[in-house]
């Protein structure tokens, strides 16, 4: 049995990684943390475990073995770095931290430390994708030439545990980045996982179209995202993510290869079609992909602890998300400067 610490209790917390470690007989959630005391102590009581009123005091209890960190991207790498030091394996939510030395940061110090670091991108266990790269590395639709991955809604404000225009994610100082990191980061960490491959190139433009701040001003961070990926297997192709997607989600992936096409998750069609060149067309019906308005069981926390049990490497280490991270603020640099910028391996 782990003793498990929640740091950041806002609407993740609350709809994911509370849920599943309640579901998981292997963990026992034993304190919680928050800026709004009020919202900790609340929490802690429908838990039976204990309120504190900081992640120094929180990461001090000795019943407490690793943490979900769950708190505004800006303190990401902080509250991490302070867990592993404190002797506690991470599960931090994404994006993994707001520039690449962060990034670096969390991965050097739970190796000095010998402590597990799992970065929360759960799409890669969403049940079509798991499906999805085993039909891909048997070469179902032969080699992948393009691709289009896509991830947008209508944005974080009515989905927010401080929902409206004043939610953190508008907030640049809190965020840092925008739907770039909030989506985008899913998409690109999924696209390398399904192809096997990495992203050497980036061609993008970050926009702000529609989203107001409490001013009634444009925000400061992206609404939307439109990358073009370069892989170092070949494959080139585009992402998408926006937060002004109204009306239903988009999560859908299309990838074109020498022997036919496959989609997943595409808008009311099976979760995965491959269309052969043959004329042939065969349907997947596994599990459908987890929405802002239906949220499903993640995997993300039963890996988790899995790999505490088992002493094992996490599915999702900070390591393996490094690749992803370095795409996104390459794209940034790309849409900042207006050129193509190569990825440094």
């Amino acid at each position: 049995m782990k003793g498990i610490g929640i740091i950041g209790c806002g609407k993740i917390s609350q709809i994911r990684h509370i849920p599943e470690y309640l579901d998981n007989p292997s963990a026992k959630i034993v304190g919680v943390c928050d800026f709004n005391m009020e919202r900790a102590r609340q929490i802690a009581e429908q838990l039976g475990a204990k309120a504190y009123s900081s992640a120094e005091e929180l990461l001090a209890d000795p019943q407490i073995d690793a943490v979900s960190v769950c708190v505004a991207n800006n303190a990401h790498c902080e509250v991490t770095v302070k867990a592993l030091r404190a002797g506690k394996d991470v599960l931090c939510e994404k994006p993994m931290a707001t520039n690449i030395e962060e990034c670096e940061l969390m991965v050097r110090t739970a190796a000095e430390c010998g402590r597990k670091l799992m970065i929360g991108q759960n799409q890669r266990l969403a049940d079509a994708h798991v499906k999805a790269k085993e039909l891909l590395e048997q070469g179902a639709i032969g080699k992948v030439l393009t691709f289009r991955t896509s991830f947008g809604h209508s944005g974080p404000e009515s989905w927010s545990v401080d929902p409206g225009r004043g939610t953190w994610f508008f907030d640049r100082k809190k965020a840092v980045m925008g739907v770039m990191a909030d989506l985008g980061i899913h998409k690109t960490d999924l696209i390398q996982h399904l192809l096997g491959q990495k992203i050497v190139a980036t061609t993008a433009r970050l926009v702000t179209l529609d989203k107001k701040g409490p001013d009634g001003e444009l925000i400061g961070v992206d609404d939307n995202a439109i990358c073009i990926y370069e892989m170092d297997g070949g494959a080139i192709g585009t992402m998408t993510a926006s937060w002004t997607y109204y009306g239903a989600e988009d999560n859908s992936t299309v990838l074109y290869g020498t022997l036919g096409n496959m989609t997943v998750y595409d808008i009311d069609r099976a979760p995965i079609v491959i269309r052969r060149n043959d004329g042939s067309v065969t349907e997947y019906e596994v599990g459908q992909i987890q929405t802002n308005a239906n949220q499903t069981k993640s995997g993300i926390i039963d890996s988790f602890i899995d790999c505490l049990e088992n002493d094992t490497e996490p599915s999702i280490s900070g390591a393996d998300v490094l690749a992803a991270m370095k795409a996104v603020f390459a794209s940034i640099k790309s849409s900042e400067e207006g050129v193509r910028v190569t990825i440094d391996r």
